[in-house]
């Protein structure tokens, strides 16, 4: 027997023996609760680590929870769970008649100890704003008329939300946010602060670092004003909620997952606006623009972009959608999640809760005689074949898939089980695509790329060059110095770059075929005269749109 090197004190033996007493009275409390739930009719909860919702705690307020010795733990869209450590409880008994009046739900009674009744009652502690909720975070034109005067730089974004109270810190970096045109804010509690950074264009920017002191309040914060469980902090947990802009709404989705230091935040800003970007902005040109242009107004087939996530695909399917949008034409979608209102259009989202999945959702579209149909992704064989057999019968099916080139879509179909005598007249056209930042105009000029990188770019550019008008021998590209204008990043906004693949004559033999390789397929594009990705920004470049640099990132 081995002898511990560190025996406990008199005093730690005292307190492990006390801590233990404790738990077993605690115990035997739930115990006996239990037990008169029984004996009066009456279900039984404990609601230690319940997962108790601000909404629920709400319903009834705390000065009111504390006389009458009940709390609502639970509240759905249908019925209502209130617990109590009353058998006999008048007072709650006249609330529940309320509740129900004004309600409309069903409500169920628990009985609790006073130990469940005491934890759900601290709860009100921690949320000091527990009665001002507000799903809607007003940023008044006043708001950013005060961020544009008092940040210029992330640095001076930085000092600010040192000095900025809970709720004056969400709104600052939501502001900020806005104004520098980001996609995402990640809040991140880290060992010893908490870093925010904001995705801009695509790039992730850290923007300022506060004080660990300060995450209790912020999370709780973010937690109330997106709808998620307060006291739940050890399981992924997803909401959203909308802001009001001068002349635009913005609906956040927010995420937080449970990481080694407390909580990561992730909130995905969704302008409404973007949705109306325009196809012929999206950055098509020459003739993949037209072949686009012309293959979207055929009445049936495909049409497939791929691209690895956050490379615009959704993007490019909502300009389509908007491009062919008219009042003889019935579009329907099949989204997961819809994040954007389409005005004229019907969408629908999947919901794998109710097993509703993007084959089944699909079945459903095809007996909604639509014209036009959007599949946000196909995943799955089963999706796959409906949708191919939909472009096959009188319908114009536009869908995604995650492969990195286009001649990657066709190997990708067949190993869905996709037969390739049916693949091959179903497609129209694959789109290809990666989204690069543009150059910052206010603080662009002339850059000089050294030997090795200027080769490598009249490589990639010579099967092109002459047909795009290009002198390999005179190339001129630009970048951005960094300025007020860009946060000093050399950039602003964000422009796609493209390969088209037609699917003509010679390229529906090789798919009938069926065992047809990527190499197979890229050769053909080759002969079809397709400009590449690779091709398509370096085109780009040289028209002073975006950096060298920038396409080989987004392409390697």
């Amino acid at each position: 027997m081995v002898l511990s090197n560190n025996p406990l004190t008199p005093e730690e033996v005292e307190e492990k023996l006390r801590e233990k007493l404790k738990n077993l009275s605690l115990e035997k409390i739930e115990e006996n609760t239990k037990k008169l739930a029984q004996s009066s009719g009456m279900p039984y909860i404990r609601l230690k680590g319940f997962p108790i919702t601000p909404e629920a705690l709400r319903l009834i307020k705390e000065d009111k929870a504390r006389a009458i010795k009940a709390v609502c733990f639970y509240q759905s869209e249908t019925e209502i769970k209130i617990g109590t450590s009353l058998v006999n409880n008048p007072e709650l008994d006249e609330l529940l008649k309320q509740i129900e009046q004004d309600t409309g739900k069903k409500v169920q009674v628990f009985l609790i100890s006073e130990n469940s009744l005491k934890y759900a009652l601290d709860l009100y502690k921690t949320l000091p704003h527990l009665y001002q909720p507000s799903k809607k975070v007003e940023i008044t034109s006043q708001d950013l008329e005060k961020f544009e005067k008092k940040i210029k730089t992330f640095r001076d974004l930085n000092e600010e939300v040192q000095k900025a109270s809970t709720s004056d810190f969400i709104s600052l970096i939501l502001a900020s946010a806005i104004k520098s045109r980001a996609s995402d804010i990640h809040i991140e509690a880290e060992e010893k602060d908490i870093k925010v950074r904001f995705r801009i264009d695509g790039v992730l920017v850290d923007v300022a670092s506060i004080d660990k002191k300060f995450w209790k309040q912020i999370i709780s914060r973010l937690k109330l004003l997106s709808s998620l469980k307060l006291n739940v902090s050890d399981v992924p947990q997803d909401g959203r909620f909308s802001i009001k802009l001068p002349s635009d709404k913005l609906d956040i989705r927010i995420s937080c997952l449970p990481t080694a230091f407390g909580e990561s935040v992730v909130m995905r800003l969704l302008r409404s606006s973007a949705v109306g970007l325009k196809f012929e902005d999206l950055g098509f040109f020459g003739e993949a623009f037209e072949i686009l242009s012309k293959e979207i107004q055929r009445p049936n087939g495909m049409i497939i972009t791929t691209g690895p996530t956050g490379s615009g695909k959704t993007t490019t399917l909502y300009a389509i959608l908007n491009k062919i949008n008219r009042p003889e034409v019935k579009i329907l979608t099949l989204e997961d999640p819809i994040e954007y209102q389409l005005p004229g259009i019907n969408q629908s989202q999947i919901d794998k809760s109710k097993d509703y999945t993007f084959a089944k959702g699909l079945r459903s579209l095809l007996r909604q005689d639509p014209d036009v149909i959007m599949v946000g992704e196909i995943r799955d064989s089963e999706t796959a074949k409906i949708a191919v057999q939909a472009a096959l019968t009188g319908h114009l099916v536009i869908s995604t898939l995650h492969t990195n080139d286009a001649a990657g879509a066709i190997p990708r179909f067949l190993s869905l089980g996709v037969e390739p005598y049916l693949l091959a007249p179903a497609l129209n056209v694959i789109i290809a695509q990666r989204l690069v930042r543009r150059i910052c105009p206010e603080c662009k000029k002339e850059a000089k790329l050294d030997e090795e990188l200027l080769q490598r770019v009249k490589k990639d550019l010579s099967p092109v060059a002459e047909k795009q008008g290009i002198s390999l021998d005179n190339l001129t590209f630009y970048k951005g110095e960094g300025c007020s204008n860009c946060q000093g990043l050399g950039y602003r906004g964000r422009i796609g770059i493209y390969e088209v693949l037609k699917v003509d004559s010679e390229i529906e033999k090789l798919i009938s075929k069926g065992d047809v390789s990527e190499y197979d397929i890229k050769q053909a594009a080759d002969k079809q005269g397709m400009v590449t990705m690779v091709q398509d920004g370096l085109i780009k470049a040289v028209k002073g749109i975006t950096t060298v640099e920038e396409v080989y990132r987004v392409i390697e």
